[in-house]
């Protein structure tokens, strides 16, 4: 079984088509067979998309650290909840355990993560494609930017063709089933 590893807010944001997004993502998880694994919350988008997955009979396992834990956000109804000491503790299980890594809206920690996914792509350490799931045009800045370090660059078209930014969850399996990691960029002394 294929796991799907899920960035997302501990918020549901202002416009209600990111929840309806988070429960979208979560019913194709399970009506394809998929795994979700996440941060494990029970709140936000992250407990959109646990529910919605559980609902249909799914597999949901959280990774979350102790002090997130202390502060009772963990989702209780889980497959299994691990726990870890420190966030890069959760961020290294939750790429290893993963088949794809997908970014629904979120804050600074989304961004974080999914950027985290990408970067160690590019440098042999994630194997997993990187999809930002691009609900309401909220990741259009990333795409942009994207292009810009391509152009400036920063970043190798064919490692930025390693990036999917979508909101179709037919090119996200299409992708899924085609991806082939980047190759390990090596370096010369003067680029």
């Amino acid at each position: 079984m294929k796991q799907i590893a899920v960035y997302c807010g501990a918020s549901k944001g202002n416009k209600p088509i990111y929840e309806e997004y988070a429960v979208r993502l979560g019913t194709w998880i399970a009506r394809h067979h998929y795994g979700l694994v996440y941060g494990g919350g029970k709140v936000g988008l992250m407990g959109c998309v646990a529910d919605a997955v559980l609902g249909l009979g799914g597999t949901a396992i959280g990774i979350m650290p102790q002090f997130l834990v202390d502060r009772e956000i963990a989702h209780q109804g889980l497959s299994r909840l691990i726990i870890t000491q420190d966030m890069d503790e959760r961020k290294k299980k939750m790429m290893a355990q993963s088949d794809c890594c997908i970014a629904l809206p979120g804050g600074p920690g989304t961004l974080e993560e999914i950027s985290e996914a990408v970067s160690w792509a590019r440098v042999g350490e994630n194997d997993s494609p990187c999809v930002f799931l691009n609900v309401n045009g909220y990741y259009d800045l990333i795409k942009s930017f994207l292009d810009q370090m391509v152009g400036e660059g920063f970043l190798t078209a064919e490692d930025r063709s390693k990036i999917l930014i979508t909101d179709d969850f037919d090119e996200i399996e299409t992708y899924m089933d085609s991806y082939a990691p980047p190759h390990v960029r090596r370096y010369a002394e003067n680029s």
